[in-house]
């Protein structure tokens, strides 16, 4: 009889270490999702139309990520008005006629960002005081106490 208590035992033994090490992998593959996951910590400032919606014009906000494009889509899952406010879903919706015509060739390397990242007319996004555009759009990176402006000043015409 003792001989078949011990594999048992050693079975009891080896399904304790079983639990024991998936436990550690579950803790290890947890620890390994948040090293990559990483959290930020910006200042939202508002102007014109924002302020007003929101009520603030400036705040914290931490979000997942470490881009604009993160961040953006964490503001908009809490406060889904502005994604409507500030992001033009087609090109029309991103573009003013303006007093001035348009000359044929721009200065500069000037380009857009692609249709879904674009501002509706006259709304704009700053990271650090840049416009996303002259940046790497919605992929611009941001870092712990970088500045985001959600700027959409009042309009007002004759």
């Amino acid at each position: 009889m003792p001989t078949t208590s011990e594999p048992a035992a050693s079975e009891s033994e080896r399904a304790s270490e079983r639990a024991s090490g998936s436990e550690t992998a579950s803790e290890t593959t947890a620890e390994t999702a948040s090293e990559t996951t990483a959290e930020t910590t910006v200042t939202v400032r508002c102007t014109g139309h924002v302020r007003t919606e929101l009520g603030k014009y400036e705040f914290g906000y931490t979000f997942e990520g470490d881009t604009l494009r993160e961040f953006l889509d964490e503001l908009f899952e809490e406060y889904p008005e502005l994604q409507e406010m500030l992001i033009a879903e087609s090109e029309e919706e991103a573009t003013h006629g303006g007093w001035a015509p348009t000359p044929e060739e721009l200065p500069g390397t000037w380009t857009k960002n692609p249709v879904g990242e674009q501002t509706i007319a006259y709304a704009r996004i700053l990271v650090n005081g840049h416009f996303n555009e002259n940046e790497k759009g919605f992929d611009t990176e941001i870092e712990d106490g970088d500045r985001v402006a959600l700027v959409y000043p009042f309009m007002f015409c004759c």
